[in-house]
Order: C-alpha cells, then structure tokens, then sequence
C-alpha cells in the first residue's frame, strides 16, 4: 500500500529481457536507505518487488502479466521514473490509499504552465468516467493528484512544487500515463453492482 507521495524520482539504468520476465535497474538515492530484498516499491504508480539493490541502485523483475497492461515495454534507458516505498503504520497520509495495481493508461491530451498552477489535461475513456468525480482522489504514474474538473478530459490543477519533485515535468502531449482510479470508490462501485443494499456500515467496514 502506498499513499501517491512521491519521494524521489529515478532514473532507469538497464533493462534486460529474460524468457518469462524484464529486468528492469532504477539508478536513485533517497529510498535506499533502508531498503531490503523483498521490499514492495512504486514505480510510475506500480508495485513491484526488490529483487537485488547496490549502494546506488535496485532491481525489479517485470512479469509478463504486468508488462502487458503497463507502460514499461514502452520504456528504455534514461528513462525518468516516479518512485516511493510502501506505506508504514506511522506515516503521515498525506495523499489517498494507493494499491500499486494500476487499471488502464489515458493518452495526456494538454498541457498548460502558469504562474501558480500547471494545467494536465487527461483523456477520459467512457468506460471509465464512472470512477472519477470533481475533487475526487487519482493516481497519475503513482502521484495523488486531485481531480479539478471533468468533461470529456481530466483536468488537473498541480502545483509547480508536485511537478519539480516528480517526472511531470517531463511529460509531453501525446505521452501515455499509468492510472490508479481511488480504491474506496472501486469498491462503493462494486457492492453497487451487487444485488446487496449498500449502506453507512459496510461503507465503513471499507474504510
């Protein structure tokens, strides 16, 4: 579980292609502190699993699974990658409830810089429009971001801060992102779906 916190930004140092997985080295700083074999990292808003770690970088191995319904085939050497390990009971949740288990990619339609804000417009397929409302929570590439306004696009309203820190300041129209839709409104969606009436108890037990 993570919390859409960015805490550093990597860079992509190898990739290489196994029978069955990717082999996928991060070159980063900050998050290996206090790293171990095993650990569950988000990369671009993905949880994968530490497979080795040196004094200036670690390994993940991408499954086939994975790879199919994510951005990494698309990556290559030099690639800038967002990056935060998993969720202590005593972290301050500064963002939302982030699983690490993205559910599509939407294609960056505009974007605009200025003064105080930096405008990203997303593409909002139909199929999906019924997980998203106005301010609501959104993972883009791993990132908390609140959603500001809905139409046929996402808009969103980030603050330079969020996008000096993390590889947004990196996108360009036309790039795809991982998406991450709020997990309490997936599962609000689900017992909706249900033939159970939904109510303030089991809205808690989600909780």
């Amino acid at each position: 579980m993570f919390t859409g916190i960015v805490e550093e930004v990597g860079t992509i140092s190898q990739m290489k292609q196994k029978s069955e997985t990717t082999e996928m080295t991060i070159h980063c700083q900050k998050i290996l502190s206090d790293m171990n074999i095993g650990d569950s990292i988000s990369v671009n808003g993905v949880c994968l699993t530490v497979t080795s770690f040196s004094n200036t970088s670690f390994t993940v191995d991408i499954v086939r699974g994975t790879r199919s319904i994510t951005l990494f085939s698309t990556m290559k050497v030099g690639t800038k990658v967002n990056l935060e390990r998993a969720l202590l009971p005593t972290t301050r949740l500064g963002g939302h409830f982030v699983s690490g288990h993205i559910d599509t990619s939407v294609v960056v339609k505009r974007i605009q810089q200025n003064s105080n804000t930096y405008i990203i417009e997303l593409d909002c397929p139909q199929q999906y429009r019924q997980n998203v409302i106005p301010k609501g929570s959104i993972a883009v590439n791993g990132i908390s971001l609140t959603i500001f306004e809905l139409s046929d696009t996402i808009k969103l309203n980030i603050i330079p801060e969020t996008v000096r820190s993390t590889m947004l300041n990196t996108l360009k129209t036309g790039d795809k992102v991982h998406i991450e839709f709020d997990m309490l409104g997936k599962y609000i969606l689900n017992q909706m779906k249900s033939s159970d009436t939904l109510t303030l108890s089991k809205l808690e037990m989600m909780m």
